[in-house]
């Protein structure tokens, strides 16, 4: 396993490219094939996103500051929380110590398997914070993100009250550009509309050249602006990789972006160049 903290060489970053360029199997049966092997993962950092562990201690009044909310029913139950592209669940590890239920998707079952040996073997690295009566439950389910397929192994939920986008496979990144539409789409219908209900990025890469090509893909905060402001509309870039949008498109009309700053910390691949993102349902 990579040592926490690795950066995203340019030898890894073109190794990448090379593995995902030319003709052959789909993008989920290469990332399945990185995993299979797994002598090479350069994306699997060995803790959780410094960046979210930073949102909610100082800026938990973006996502509420209970684990806990009534539903439309009065009933009180915990968040559910989903991270696409979980990797080993670190992520997913450290939401549940939070108190939400997190559930963490991945399209390999190489990746799942070690999840959950993951969590078997360092529960006790994520030990419950101070704000939560207790640990949540955790669980790593198999399944394409834009299929519904692995909704039953995600206890039957299609909806989620917290979706973090970044991961350990970097995952709106790690996405073909022309998946994008289907990608901020299909966040439309999985978070639910309950009010406290939100997603958060960590922009990344933020500073790369569209023409570099990818994975990783570049992705400055104006491509998720554009898609999650507009799930499902193609979206025109220009020839320096820019989205455009018409001109009488001020207000968008899916996500909101609520707050957005420059991360103090995050995964050594993209510290010093990442960006938080907040959203909720257009207001």
């Amino acid at each position: 396993m990579a040592q926490a903290g690795t950066p995203l060489t340019q030898e890894n970053t073109s190794r990448l490219l090379k593995h995902f360029s030319g003709e052959g199997p789909p993008a989920n049966d290469r990332w399945a094939a990185l995993w299979d092997a797994g002598d090479f993962l350069p994306w699997d950092q060995g803790i959780p996103n410094p960046a979210l562990v930073d949102l909610f201690g100082t800026r938990q009044d973006l996502v509420g500051v209970s684990a806990f909310i009534e539903d439309e029913t009065g009933e009180r139950r915990r968040k559910r929380a989903l991270v696409p592209g979980c990797g080993r669940g670190y992520d997913v590890l450290f939401l549940s110590s939070l108190g939400y239920d997190a559930y963490g998707l991945e399209v390999s079952s190489k990746a799942v398997d070690e999840a959950r040996a993951w969590a078997d073997e360092h529960l006790a690295d994520y030990p419950v914070r101070a704000e939560s009566s207790s640990r949540g439950k955790a669980s790593f389910v198999l399944g394409d993100f834009f299929a519904n397929d692995w909704i039953v192994q995600a206890d039957g939920h299609d909806t989620f009250d917290f979706i973090y986008d970044y991961t350990e496979e970097q995952f709106f990144c790690a996405l073909s550009p022309d998946l994008r539409p289907a990608w901020a789409q299909r966040y439309w219908e999985l978070l639910s509309t309950h009010p406290e209900s939100t997603i958060v990025c960590v922009e990344f890469p933020t500073t790369k050249k569209s023409s570099a090509g990818g994975p990783p893909y570049a992705s400055p905060s104006s491509v998720y602006l554009a898609h999650l402001g507009y799930p499902g509309r193609e979206i025109i870039y220009d020839v320096d990789g820019s989205p455009s949008l018409e001109e009488e498109s001020v207000q968008s009309v899916g996500f909101s972006r609520i707050a957005h700053w420059k991360a103090e910390r995050s995964h050594a691949m993209g510290n010093g160049t990442d960006w938080v993102s907040v959203w909720k349902r257009g207001m």
